[in-house]
């Protein structure tokens, strides 16, 4: 099982877009540290709420991440940017798939 980590980040005002710009830049930073996947999402009903999402192997893995020289940079340069605290929330991977080769829809015509 994965160990995955969701990292529930909202932004301060005037901050959201640079907020996402910085998640999108220290989120690979997680694979170095052993993570199989990273992501992060933000929200469409509300701009300034982000789920970032990490799976690892071990918690030793996420730990070594949070607690890195990057993200321990990150957090300190970008505390204005978002609300504290940041509680994230370990999680084990119940189930998950994915359709690989799946056409979106309107695009029928470019499948044949």
């Amino acid at each position: 099982m994965a160990y995955s980590v969701h990292i529930p980040w909202y932004a301060t005002a005037y901050h959201p877009d640079k907020l996402e710009a910085a998640l999108a830049g220290i989120a690979p930073v997680a694979l170095r540290y052993g993570a199989m996947h990273y992501a992060v999402y933000r929200a469409h009903d509300d701009r300034y709420k982000f789920t970032h999402v990490s799976d690892f192997q071990t918690k030793a893995q996420w730990v070594a991440f949070w607690d890195g020289p990057e993200m321990t940079r990150f957090r300190t340069l970008h505390s204005g940017w978002y609300q504290v605290p940041v509680l994230y929330v370990p999680m084990d991977v119940a189930a998950e798939g994915s359709m690989p080769d799946l056409v979106p829809s309107g695009d029928l015509d470019s499948a044949a």
